[in-house]
């Protein structure tokens, strides 16, 4: 007796939701941004630097550790405010935060020593912000309850026809049947 192999076809893919996809994208651009700073560690001289009480030109100080706590912190919390925030807020805040880090991340680059470690850094984390203001510039737009509630068919079974099929004030005896009200109204609203 052969026994049935599930072929590739067999694998389900289900559409994940928007919010999940930035979660991601986010989670996906912190760990380069982490992992870009703490490989840019092993350049000659960055530790003697820092142990120097300097960090890429910068006099470590609090006012320096509290500006990169809040650079790395922003793209932690927008895991969490993809996730939380409401659509349109979301969508806003997503399309604001990644822009301004294009602009972070570029910066970043600029006058380093290494060409080519932070130009492909650099790409990297142009192509997951980029799939986040994408992500975010097409978020799925929804119908309004209320028109959704109107073309429902359950909707449109528990209600009566108030009007005649011809127009008059009149009820229509010809849309007895929901399946029969439901496909004048789909007519009718096609032609609206």
């Amino acid at each position: 007796m052969a026994t049935m192999r599930p072929t590739r076809s067999d694998l389900q893919d289900h559409e994940l939701p928007v919010r999940a996809k930035l979660a991601a994208a986010w989670t996906s651009f912190m760990l380069l941004y982490v992992y870009v700073d703490i490989l840019g560690l092993y350049l000659p001289g960055v530790i003697d630097d820092i142990l120097a009480g300097i960090a890429w030109e910068f006099e470590i100080s609090q006012a320096w550790a509290t500006g990169a706590l809040a650079l790395m912190a922003t793209p932690i919390l927008m895991v969490l405010l993809s996730t939380t925030l409401p659509a349109r807020s979301s969508r806003t805040t997503n399309l604001i935060v990644a822009s301004a880090y294009l602009l972070i991340s570029v910066g970043n680059a600029v006058g380093e020593a290494w060409t080519y470690y932070f130009a492909l850094a650099v790409a990297l984390e142009t192509i997951v912000l980029a799939v986040i203001l994408r992500l975010a510039w097409t978020w799925p737009r929804s119908t309004s309850p209320s028109t959704a509630q109107d073309h429902a068919p359950h909707a449109l079974q528990a209600r009566r026809p108030t009007a005649a099929c011809d127009g008059t004030p009149r009820p229509c005896l010809a849309a007895r049947r929901p399946s029969e009200l439901w496909s004048r109204q789909r007519d009718a609203s096609n032609l609206g």
